[in-house]
C-alpha cells in the first residue's frame, strides 16, 4: 500500500484501516504496540489531529486500547473482531451488489454458483 493517501475518502478512516489491514496481516499481533500518532502523521504527511481521529476510531471499536504514558496496543480479539467486520463488509459489498448485478442478467443462482466454482479454482 505505501503511504499513498486516496483523495477520494477521509484520512482518518483510511489510517484506521491500514492498521485494521497490519492487525488482519498479523504485522500487529495482539497486545503490541501501535506507531504513535505523530509517527503516522510523519509517515502519511498529514496533520497528528487527523492521525488520532483515526486511532481512536480503532479505540471505539475496542480494536485498540491505551496504556496510560505508554501508547497504543492491539487489543485481545481485535483480529476475530475484525475479520467479522471485514466479513461483513465484503458480503455487504461483494456478494450482495454481485447477486443484484446477476439478476439484472438473468444470470440465475446456479449459473452464478457455476461460475464462481469455475473461476475460483483457476484464481
Amino acid at each position: 500500500m505505501g503511504n499513498q493517501i486516496d483523495d477520494s475518502r477521509p484520512i482518518f478512516v483510511q489510517i484506521a484501516e491500514r492498521i485494521e489491514d497490519d492487525i488482519l496481516e498479523g504485522g500487529l499481533p495482539e497486545d503490541s504496540q501501535v506507531p504513535s500518532t505523530n509517527q503516522f502523521a510523519s509517515f502519511y504527511g498529514i496533520n497528528p489531529a487527523t492521525a488520532a481521529k483515526g486511532v481512536n476510531l480503532l479505540v471505539d471499536q475496542e480494536i485498540l486500547y491505551k496504556k496510560r504514558g505508554i501508547g497504543m496496543f492491539v487489543a485481545s480479539g481485535a483480529k476475530v473482531k475484525l475479520m467479522e467486520k471485514r466479513k461483513e463488509q465484503f458480503f455487504e459489498q461483494y456478494v450482495i451488489a454481485m447477486i443484484r448485478e446477476a439478476e439484472k442478467l438473468g444470470i440465475t443462482k446456479e449459473q452464478l454458483t457455476e461460475m464462481i466454482r469455475e473461476r475460483g479454482s483457476s484464481v
